[in-house]
């Protein structure tokens, strides 16, 4: 069968070419879409010019904050020899002028801001055109057209709203301030307020913070780094981003190789750079002087309020910065080597382990987080020991392995059988110390606190001050707030009150016993005691101070009268008040701080003046002007003479013999024959001191609980404070000459030993206390008060230990 072909479809007729007309049509129809949206642009345009010109213009803001440029810079810190030591303000900035900043840094900021800044006249219409045709084609915003001027009216003036009323007045501020300043005025300013992340505001200031460094030293790389942070501070954060910061890095020095402020080779070295920011970029201080810092900040505040932290205080201290860290050292050691003599309490707390290696490492990390390192002390969690090692994990993640006589104190604590509460496992949260040969060791933190201060004789600059173990672990200043008996550290002061009643170094005193009843004191029946029960009858008051014999000082005290005493104390500085007129005073049963006896001992030190102890030196504003400087009264010049050169004299004879032959008698390790002082322990040993002085340096160490207990039966101010003391004296000592006082004219020696020419034997001299002359011939040691003031109110007594005798230096 033939098939019939299928009939095709029809074709469709060739599309009819436009006409003329309709190509009018068409081209008419465009035009006027062109012309309408044009007189729409134009009409907008005009709005916006009207409404800028009506509405805007005449509600700018003034550019006072501009013009007078007063950025909010903190209050900072400083020694006498200028090293930094505190900082305080909501904002950490350094303000620098724009002379100071590096070239490259100044590039890398206009190559990623603003690269026109220096042809734009405030707004840059290019940019603008650039970032609308980029906004249309791809149908959001994608650049940015704000100018570095722009910025900074922002900064200053609006919010970061975004909204086009907002973004008339930036432009329009952008165009006032380009013609109220120069672009480096404007460049300048921006480089010092704008907000860097880590608290950090301006570039000086945050090249301080994330690299350790002034900003004339930085790199090609740590510019780039730090002109990538304005953009979003957070974000590119080389802390806490370093991938997202090195890549914003990267693209900045991209454009300056394209821009051509870099070279090929410069480039390549920038990108290859390693940057290591500081770890902790809250401010690291290389000096410990946190006590000093807050000091300073109390006094500022008081006297500046609020714009303590803004103006841009500097404040120059009398610190010493090599004697603030040689105390700090020293008062710690001190503390430690106390704490240690008493045993290890165990670890301070315990945290569960999981076996997962990933929430292991977590639960330590969370549970290091309340144990922060303290110094060079650092806090760690067991993971695994044995009687011959320990692995604790730190803070950071690295584990230190402690073996050996590392082990060595916490050896119990190790043992199997060791009580529960102090036993080492895994879990357990332990300090541990590293030596400089890598060595690892378990200590543990004390609960003993102290003190420390020096101070200059002569003007009462203070040198170093350290009011506690850790300021952090305890913000208490011991130094200026702890009341605490002197013990017999106070009894010099006695002492001197009594060579102006007649008294000398030759006068004979019995140290017998003496018994006060209740109806003579007026309470409870007092009898004081020696170190050690013992009496040793007739001595001379100047063996008396040596071995500081308590019942030797309230004869004198008896003597002299106790009112008589009270009021001669405040000639050092002393209150009244806390001294009360009983004879207990004479053994330091009154209250005294570590910074009233550091001024007290000066006056011995100093030849007999009251000088006022002060810490501020000069107060400078941002520009330099000075607002405060001290004029600190000075000995043998316009200060007080408190005491005569005579009883001075005889004074730091009889402490000097306390150093190299009684209680102190350890201090002549350190080689000098200068050193006067005391020891001081109070009742059941709570409070060790140790209070001495050299011509040029006074200084106290004190020791105690916060909480007053005993520091233990054999714990006293010549074994607990002396060493810190000398710790200290050893090193602020270095290369200073020894002091010889010269002998006043009114000054007379006899047999050896010293009298005071109007106080002579026979001639007013009070030769005995407390035993008749004939029954000092006769070899009869007679006890009992011999018409002394009994007290009427007494609690305990305070002893004093002798201190093992050690060879004085050679004369």
């Amino acid at each position: 069968m033939n098939s019939q072909p299928l009939p095709l479809p029809p074709s469709s007729p060739p599309p009819t070419p436009p006409t003329p007309r309709r190509r009018r049509r068409w081209f008419t129809r465009a035009l006027l879409w062109c012309l309408g949206a044009a007189a729409f642009v134009s009409v907008a345009c005009a709005l916006v010019l009207l409404y800028a010109l009506v509405v805007a213009t005449p509600r700018l803001p003034a550019l006072n904050a501009l013009t007078d440029y007063r950025p909010k810079v903190p209050m900072r810190i400083y020694t006498a020899d200028h090293v930094l030591i505190g900082e305080f303000g909501e904002e950490r900035r350094d303000v620098v002028h724009i002379d100071e900043v590096p070239a490259y840094l100044k590039q890398a900021i206009l190559a990623i801001e603003d690269a026109r800044f220096y042809e734009h006249g405030g707004v840059d219409l290019a940019g603008v055109v650039r970032a609308g045709v980029a906004a249309l084609t791809n149908g959001h915003a994608t650049q940015g057209a704000s100018t570095i001027t722009m910025q900074v009216a922002r900064n200053f003036f609006l919010s970061s709203e975004k909204t086009y009323t907002r973004k008339i007045y930036e432009m329009l501020l952008a165009y006032k301030i380009e013609r109220e300043l120069t672009k480096d005025q404007i460049l300048e300013v921006y480089m010092n307020q704008i907000y860097l992340g880590q608290r950090a505001y301006g570039f000086a200031s945050a090249a301080r913070i994330y690299f350790g460094k002034d900003i004339a030293h930085i790199t090609l790389a740590q510019a780039a780094m730090l002109a990538g942070l304005p953009k979003a501070p957070s974000a590119y954060n080389p802390v806490v981003n370093p991938a997202r910061a090195k890549l914003r890095q990267q693209y900045i020095l991209q454009r300056m190789l394209a821009l051509r402020d870099i070279t090929r080779a410069q480039y390549d070295a920038a990108v290859a750079e390693p940057l290591t920011t500081l770890s902790a970029p809250a401010q690291q201080f290389s000096v410990h002087a946190e006590y000093v810092a807050e000091m300073v900040r109390q006094a500022m505040v008081a006297q500046y309020r609020d714009e303590a932290y803004t103006r841009g205080l500097s404040v120059v201290t009398t610190i010493d910065s090599g004697d603030q860290n040689t105390a700090y050292r020293a008062l710690r050691a001190g503390l430690t080597s106390y704490d240690a003599r008493h045993g290890y309490r165990g670890p301070e707390a315990y945290v569960e382990l999981p076996a997962d290696p990933g929430k292991r490492a977590d639960a330590i990390a969370t549970a290091l987080e309340k144990y922060p390192d303290d110094g060079d002390i650092a806090a760690g969690v067991v993971v695994a020991l044995d009687p011959t090692q320990v692995r604790a994990v730190l803070a950071d993640g690295a584990e230190a392995i402690v073996s050996g006589d590392g082990l060595r104190f916490a050896a119990a604590s190790l043992a199997a059988k060791g009580k529960s509460a102090a036993r080492m496992r895994p879990g357990a949260i332990v300090r541990l110390t590293q030596n400089d040969a890598g060595v690892w060791s378990i200590v543990q933190l004390p609960q003993v606190e102290g003190a420390f201060v020096s101070m200059v004789p002569s003007d009462g600059a203070i040198r170093a001050l350290v009011g506690g173990f850790d300021f952090g672990k305890n913000k208490f200043n011991h130094v200026t707030q702890a009341w605490r008996q002197p013990g017999s550290s106070f009894k010099p002061f006695i002492y001197s009150a009594s060579l102006d009643k007649g008294l000398g170094p030759a006068t004979i005193i019995n140290d017998a016993p003496l018994y006060f009843s209740a109806a003579e004191t007026g309470g409870r029946p007092w009898e004081p005691k020696n170190y050690g029960g013992r009496f040793d009858g007739p001595m001379t008051m100047r063996t008396a101070l040596q071995k500081s014999r308590n019942l030797v000082s309230i004869r004198i005290l008896s003597h002299i009268g106790t009112h008589y005493a009270q009021q001669y104390i405040t000639r050092f500085g002393f209150d009244a008040d806390k001294h009360p007129a009983y004879l207990p005073m004479a053994l330091g049963a009154g209250l005294v701080t570590p910074l009233q006896m550091a001024g007290a001992y000066s006056v011995f030190a100093n030849g007999g003046y009251r000088v006022n102890p002060y810490l501020i030196s000069e107060v400078t504003d941002l520009d330099g002007v000075v607002l405060a400087r001290a004029q600190p009264i000075v000995a043998e010049r316009d200060a007080p003479r408190v005491i005569d050169a005579r009883n001075d004299y005889v004074m730091t004879s009889l402490l000097q013999s306390v150093a190299q032959r009684g209680t102190g008698a350890k201090s002549n390790e350190l080689g000098r024959k200068d050193l006067a002082g005391k020891t001081g322990t109070t009742n059941d040993s709570r409070d060790a001191w140790f209070a001495g002085y050299q011509h040029s340096l006074a200084a106290i160490a004190w020791i105690g609980y916060d909480a007053p207990r005993s520091l233990g039966d054999r714990e006293t101010g010549g074994g607990v404070a002396l060493p810190v003391w000398m710790d200290y004296m050893r090193q602020a000592l270095k290369g200073v000459p020894e002091y010889e006082m010269p002998m006043p004219s009114d000054v007379a020696t006899i047999g050896g030993e010293l009298y005071f020419d109007s106080f002579l034997p026979g001639q007013g001299f009070v030769s005995t206390v407390g035993i008749s002359e004939a029954a000092l011939h006769a070899g009869a040691a007679q006890s009992g008060s011999d018409g002394e003031t009994a007290a009427p109110a007494a609690t305990g007594h305070y002893d004093e230990p002798p201190a093992a005798a050690q060879p004085a230096p050679a004369q």
